[in-house]
């Protein structure tokens, strides 16, 4: 059964370009993963692989729209699943912010549906309410000082 899930929108406080960058080498979400987490985590430009509790997990960037969408889809893992990350002009025609959302389609059974559904949407919106924060230089939802004291002194920042 495909689960269609859409997060919320927000405004990102960077151009589409900026934001895009981001997000488009697989190379970059593994400095978010804490360091003692990174064992068996691989990555490059396209695909992103790990060990997560026993299950393989692959995700490989489908397609690339510059600027203004990226898609990615399951290389491995417990279900198949794509997920698009979208970057649009802002109704005002801000070049310096964007318009921000995420959809996942994921095929759940509807036992993964029940005990999944609402946590994955959370989970999206938690990405996009900290991607916000961030842009407005603000701390995102559970992230500490401390915590960025501690990643910018792993990554020599």
């Amino acid at each position: 059964m495909t689960t269609d899930i859409i997060s919320k929108h927000a405004i990102i406080g960077r151009a589409p370009a900026e934001i895009y960058m981001m997000f488009s080498d697989m190379r970059n979400f593994v400095q978010f993963i804490p360091a003692d987490k990174r064992e068996g985590i691989r990555a490059d430009f396209d695909n992103i692989y790990a060990n997560v509790q026993g299950f393989d997990l692959g995700v490989t960037v489908a397609a690339r729209q510059p600027y203004s969408r990226i898609d990615f889809k399951d290389n491995g893992g417990p279900f198949p699943f794509s997920m698009s990350l979208f970057f649009s002009a802002t109704p005002e025609a801000d070049p310096a912010k964007t318009d921000f959302h995420i959809e996942l389609s994921a095929e759940l059974n509807i036992m993964m549906k029940m005990l999944l559904g609402s946590k994955l949407q959370d989970a999206l919106n938690k990405v996009v309410d900290g991607l916000q924060a961030v842009s407005e230089g603000r701390m995102p939802e559970g992230v500490s000082a401390e915590d960025i004291e501690k990643y910018k002194s792993e990554f020599g920042l």
